[in-house]
């Protein structure tokens, strides 16, 4: 009998790529996946997987070039976002043709946020593209959904990780996979690739966190010392909406794991890659298979192999 898992696939923009190699790993290691619950990329995964069609999807993807992805970024001129979203949806459907949520193979959950309500929205029936495209809706970049007296964006606002959604079986564990983690100073040595396009990239929030630790430790240093002026840094609007974004992000993870612990916690690094990579394929599913590598051997469920 093959051992079966409940997979939740959290939100990150390109990161969430690396979903794929820890669905890969989970294949490979004999594990039936029962159940996928998907927070925005983590639903566009799931929603691909259980539909039968993410060999096909990944093939795509791999092909991406840098010209491509930006290609596929259908830019409007609106107050509420700069991407429509239309061309990328479309892609999904011609690889997969169309699918209802309630008709698919394994039972699947896309997870969007309604602004009107401030409510989270667990899509389990309807048009497949239709969930995915509420579930991704990055505030301020992908223009939100409206429909039925509802205005959708991205599941991530309120839960990134969507774990506490797990009715727990008996026979499985529960795999999360947490597009958030802690900032890492070095990729896999397997990722370490500078062919064009694929050199590791400083995210935004890296930078920023970059700069903080600049400040504090300047400021320390001061104290240990002479008085000294202490040069506050500066950072654009842009840079304090996202790092906000992120801490928000942060600690809505923690206080779902708190509750809602896993048997198993996949942590991709948020530094990776930035949001729009989604042209690195090849180096964030081999992320995703080492860090699930990493991940079953912290809970005990895999052997270090030396």
């Amino acid at each position: 009998m093959k051992k079966k898992v409940q997979l939740v696939l959290g939100s990150g923009g390109a990161r969430g790529i690396a979903h794929i190699g820890v669905i890969q790993m989970l294949q490979q290691e004999g594990y039936e996946i029962v159940e996928v619950i998907g927070c925005s990329m983590g639903a566009v995964i799931g929603g691909m997987y259980c539909s039968g069609f993410l060999s096909q999807y990944t093939d795509w993807l791999l092909k991406q070039t840098k010209s491509d992805v930006y290609r596929l970024f259908d830019i409007t001129f609106s107050m509420q976002g700069f991407v429509k979203g239309e061309k990328i949806f479309a892609v999904l459907e011609q690889l997969a043709g169309k699918q209802l949520i309630e008709n698919l193979p394994i039972p699947f959950t896309a997870i969007a946020t309604d602004m009107l309500t401030r409510t989270e929205v667990h899509f389990t029936e309807g048009d497949l593209y239709r969930a995915l495209r509420a579930s991704t809706g990055i505030p301020g970049v992908f223009t939100p959904v409206a429909e039925n007296k509802s205005l959708f964006v991205d599941g991530g606002v309120l839960n990134p990780l969507p774990v506490n959604l797990v009715k727990r079986r008996d026979d499985a564990i529960i795999v999360a996979v947490n597009l958030n983690g802690s900032f890492s100073n070095e990729v896999p040595a397997e990722n370490k690739t500078e062919t064009d396009g694929m050199a590791k990239a400083e995210s935004e929030s890296q930078a920023i966190l970059t700069k903080l630790r600049g400040f504090f430790n300047s400021s320390s240093k001061s104290e240990a010392k002479a008085p000294e002026a202490v040069v506050i840094p500066t950072f654009s609007m842009f840079e304090l909406l996202n790092a906000s974004y992120d801490a928000t992000l942060d600690r809505l993870v923690e206080v779902t794991l708190e509750n809602s612990p896993a048997d198993v916690l996949v942590e991709i690094p948020r530094n990776v890659c930035s949001v729009f990579e989604f042209y690195r394929a090849a180096e964030l599913i081999n992320i995703g298979k080492v860090s699930f590598t990493s991940a079953m051997v912290k809970s005990g469920l895999k052997e270090l192999s030396i």
